[in-house]
C-alpha cells in the first residue's frame, strides 16, 4: 500500500471506521485493541443520516440495512399521564429530507459489520490483547509500547481509545472530568416480552422533570433498546459495564407511567453509568499524533451523536491523509475540519438535557404548551438540519 503507515489504538466504532476509510484509500493501517476479543456492550446506537451517508460511502449499505431498523415514526410521551404527541418525523421521512435513512442498530451488530469489512480489506489488520502503556515520536516516526512488552512503529498514531484515552493522557496529561449530575441506565429487551403497543417500531422519548426515557427498536424489531437518564448525585462511576438492578432502576422512575415500568421490568440486568463532562481540548493532536471520537470530544448522549461523530471523524481522517500529501498538514486539516462541528454537538447535547428535564413538565397542562412549542417542526429542524445534512464526502478539508 502507498502513503504513510497508520497505527490506530482502539477497536471501537470510530477506530474501525478510520481503519476502513484509510484502507479503502490504499493507506496501510494496523489497529491495536486492549481487549482480548472485540465486543460491544449490548445496547443500541442511533445512526442518523449523516452517519448513514458515511457508512454507505464505505460500502456498508447492504449489511447495515439488513440488521438495522428504520423507525416508522417518532413520538413524545409525558412521564406521568402517558400523553402522546406524534412528532414531525425525522425517522421514516429521513431519506426524503436528507437523502439517507435514520437507522437504529444493535451495537454488537455494527461492530461485527465493521470488523468484517476491515478484515476483508487487509486480513490481520486488527491485533487484540494490546494495552497501550506509552508512545513517543522520534523524527518522522511514532513508537508505541504495549503492556505485553511488544512495540510497533508507524508514521501516524491515532488515539481512538475512548473516554479514558491513554493517548490523550500521554499528549495532554490527566484532564479534569466533572460529574454532570446525570446517571444513565441502559438495557435491551426482547420485543416478545412487551405488549404490542410498546413493541411497535417507533422511537419514543418520555420526558419529565429531572428524568427522561428513550426506547427504540433494534434488529428489525426483535429487540427494544431502553435508555433512562435521571438527575442524581450518589453514583459517579463512569463505566459502561457497571451493573445495577431493575429494582434500583424502577426506584429512579417512581411515579412514572406504567408503560415505563413495563419496559424496566422486562430488562434482565440494566447497566448504569455516570455522565461526566470535560472541557473541550484546545488541541486534539500534536505533530504526527491525533485523536478521534470520545478520546477528544466526549459528549452527553442527548443528541444521539456520540457514535456518529466518531464515524464522521474516522471517514474524514481517511480523506485528509489521502488528499493532503504532507502528513502533519493532513492531521492539522483533519482537526480543523472537525473541531467546531463536534464542539457544537457537545453544546447541543447539553441543551437537550435541560429541554428533556424541564420543570414545566411536572404539570400536564403546562407540559402540553411546552411540548407544542419545543417540538414544533420549525424548532426541530433548527436543532437537527445542520447535523443531518453534513456530507463527509465533500465537507471542506
Amino acid at each position: 500500500m502507498a502513503g504513510p503507515s497508520i497505527v490506530i489504538v482502539g477497536g471501537g466504532i470510530g477506530g474501525l471506521v478510520a481503519a476502513l476509510s484509510l484502507l479503502r484509500r490504499g493507506i496501510d493501517v494496523e489497529l491495536y485493541e486492549q481487549a482480548a476479543k472485540l465486543e460491544e456492550i449490548g445496547a443500541g446506537v442511533q445512526v442518523s443520516p449523516n452517519g448513514a451517508r458515511a457508512l454507505f460511502a464505505l460500502g456498508l449499505a447492504e449489511p447495515l440495512m439488513a440488521c438495522s431498523c428504520q423507525a416508522s415514526g417518532k413520538e413524545i410521551r409525558l412521564w406521568s399521564t402517558g400523553q402522546l404527541w406524534t412528532l414531525f418525523d425525522l425517522g421514516a421521512e429521513s431519506e426524503r429530507h436528507y437523502g439517507f435513512p435514520y437507522l437504529t442498530v444493535y451495537r454488537p451488530d455494527l461492530l461485527d459489520i465493521l470488523v468484517k469489512a476491515v478484515e476483508r480489506e487487509k486480513p490481520g489488520t486488527i491485533r487484540l490483547g494490546r494495552r497501550l502503556i506509552g508512545f513517543e515520536q522520534r523524527g518522522s516516526r511514532v513508537y508505541v509500547r504495549f503492556e505485553d512488552g511488544s512495540t510497533v512503529e508507524g508514521d501516524v498514531l491515532v488515539g481512538a481509545d475512548g473516554i479514558h484515552s491513554r493517548v490523550r493522557h500521554g499528549l495532554w496529561g490527566q484532564e479534569k472530568a466533572q460529574f454532570s449530575g446525570l446517571v444513565a441506565w441502559r438495557g435491551v429487551v426482547p420485543a416478545e416480552r412487551l405488549p404490542p403497543h410498546l413493541a411497535k417500531p417507533v422511537g419514543t422519548n418520555w420526558i419529565g422533570p429531572g428524568c427522561h426515557v428513550i426506547h427504540y427498536p433494534l434488529r428489525r424489531g426483535a429487540l427494544m433498546n431502553f435508555v433512562g437518564i435521571v438527575e442524581r448525585s450518589d453514583w459517579q462511576v463512569e463505566s459502561w459495564t457497571a451493573r445495577g438492578t431493575t429494582a434500583e432502576l424502577a426506584t429512579d422512575f417512581v411515579g412514572w407511567h406504567e408503560d415505563v415500568h413495563c419496559l424496566i421490568d422486562a430488562i434482565d440486568v440494566p447497566n448504569k453509568w455516570a455522565l461526566m463532562v470535560r472541557d473541550p481540548l484546545p488541541r486534539w493532536g500534536r505533530s504526527r499524533i491525533t485523536l478521534l471520537g470520545d478520546a477528544c470530544h466526549p459528549t452527553l448522549p442527548m443528541l444521539a451523536q456520540g457514535a456518529v461523530q466518531a464515524i464522521e471523524d474516522g471517514f474524514m481522517l481517511g480523506r485528509a491523509l489521502a488528499e493532503v500529501k504532507e502528513v502533519e498538514e493532513a492531521l492539522d486539516r483533519y482537526e480543523a475540519a472537525r473541531k467546531d462541528r463536534t464542539a457544537r454537538v457537545v453544546r447541543g447535547s447539553a441543551e437537550n438535557a435541560a429541554r428533556f428535564h424541564n420543570p414545566a413538565l411536572a404539570d400536564p397542562a403546562g407540559a402540553a404548551a411546552y411540548v407544542d412549542r419545543e417540538w414544533a417542526e420549525e424548532r426541530v429542524r433548527q436543532r437537527y438540519d445542520w447535523l443531518f445534512r453534513y456530507n463527509v464526502e465533500d465537507a471542506a478539508m
